[in-house]
């Protein structure tokens, strides 16, 4: 079963079905609802006698662990939860199985990766009214936004727009760093309650979000071995290649919308103080560069291509990281070759 956008909040908080599969290249989404599911039925997750953890590997070694832990009474009396992690396609035939004849009052997560349109165990989940598919992809635009503003507010503090702006265009990959960032910035607030452009700037600038600036960086400057270094480290460390994509998207959407204010008088200084937030002090001398090689035309191409290719990794079943990186490699094509005319 698919679950619409408007109805995962109500969902997270009453699910109305026995399992549920929670996916996609966010892990800290991930986590952060399974934990909410769990909380549906214990008050303790660490409760060894009402909730159980499975992996691929038991599951592997005894296929009918799944059923039997489901069907399981706890020994301390109520309903039991039972977590497979990092699940795999190979889960989807004893998954079936199951569903078929649902024994037990157990709520099933199962927690996976990113997981493609073509994925056995996505396709059941979708199809299956008995098994409900949360896909966790990472935070962007009006749901970042929300993220923020919920965190901040339970922190009591609020944030000039221009603060907000700029955590927006540096957290979002990941929703355990998001709210592990803005942890960090309630406690460098202290007593103050409103968030200002430069404590957003002291806190988060020297994020891991810096070294997919590094990666927009070398890509919009023809850098190709810098950018391919970069991108195998951050994907090394786990960075989801969606997520890499839509950084290039913000550098890209900013380099297009100061070029469209040169291209309407303004000076590059004025153009990039015009955005919204300014950049960072550590790339604006470097973007003054690359807007004399990036007019609007091609950096309309060029978010075109990015588009695209975020669409492939979601559509395609093709490996998300190679077509990640052969958008990278056509993107810093492009600005070499703008560099040497």
């Amino acid at each position: 079963m698919k679950l619409a956008a408007n109805r995962v909040e109500s969902f997270l908080k009453s699910p109305d079905v026995p399992a549920v599969l929670i996916y996609g290249p966010d892990s800290g989404l991930v986590k952060e609802r399974l934990d909410r599911l769990a909380k549906t039925v214990l008050a303790d997750l660490s409760d060894p006698f009402r909730l159980t953890d499975l992996t691929m590997p038991m599951l592997k070694e005894d296929p009918a662990r799944l059923s039997d832990e489901i069907a399981a009474l706890s020994m301390m009396g109520g309903r039991r939860v039972v977590r497979v992690r990092d699940a795999s396609d190979a889960l989807a035939g004893p998954l079936q199985s199951w569903l078929a004849n649902p024994v037990g009052e157990a709520l099933v997560l199962i927690e996976a990766g990113e997981l493609t349109p073509r994925s056995a165990l996505r396709k059941l989940a979708e199809t299956e009214p008995k098994l409900a598919a949360l896909p966790c992809y990472a935070d962007e635009g009006g749901s970042l936004h929300a993220v923020i503003s919920e965190s901040l507010r339970n922190h009591g503090l609020t944030a000039e727009p221009d603060a907000v702006e700029w955590l927006a265009d540096h957290l979002g990959g990941d929703r355990l760093l998001t709210r592990s960032e803005l942890d960090k910035l309630a406690l460098y607030m202290g007593e103050e309650k409103r968030v200002t452009m430069a404590d957003a700037a002291a806190v988060t600038g020297d994020t891991a979000a810096l070294d997919q600036d590094d990666l927009a960086m070398a890509a919009s400057e023809g850098d190709q071995a810098t950018a391919q270094r970069v991108l195998d480290r951050l994907l090394h460390e786990g960075v989801s290649p969606i997520t890499l994509i839509r950084g290039l998207q913000r550098h890209f959407t900013r380099m297009h919308q100061a070029a469209s204010a040169v291209s309407e008088g303004k000076s590059v200084d004025q153009a990039l103080a015009g955005l919204r937030p300014p950049p960072h002090f550590r790339v604006s001398g470097r973007m003054k560069g690359q807007l004399s090689r990036w007019p609007s035309d091609k950096l309309a191409t060029a978010l075109d291509l990015l588009l695209n290719a975020e669409l492939d990794c979601k559509t395609t079943g093709l490996p998300a990281p190679e077509i990640c990186g052969r958008a990278v490699l056509q993107l810093t094509r492009a600005a070499a070759a703008a560099r040497r005319n």
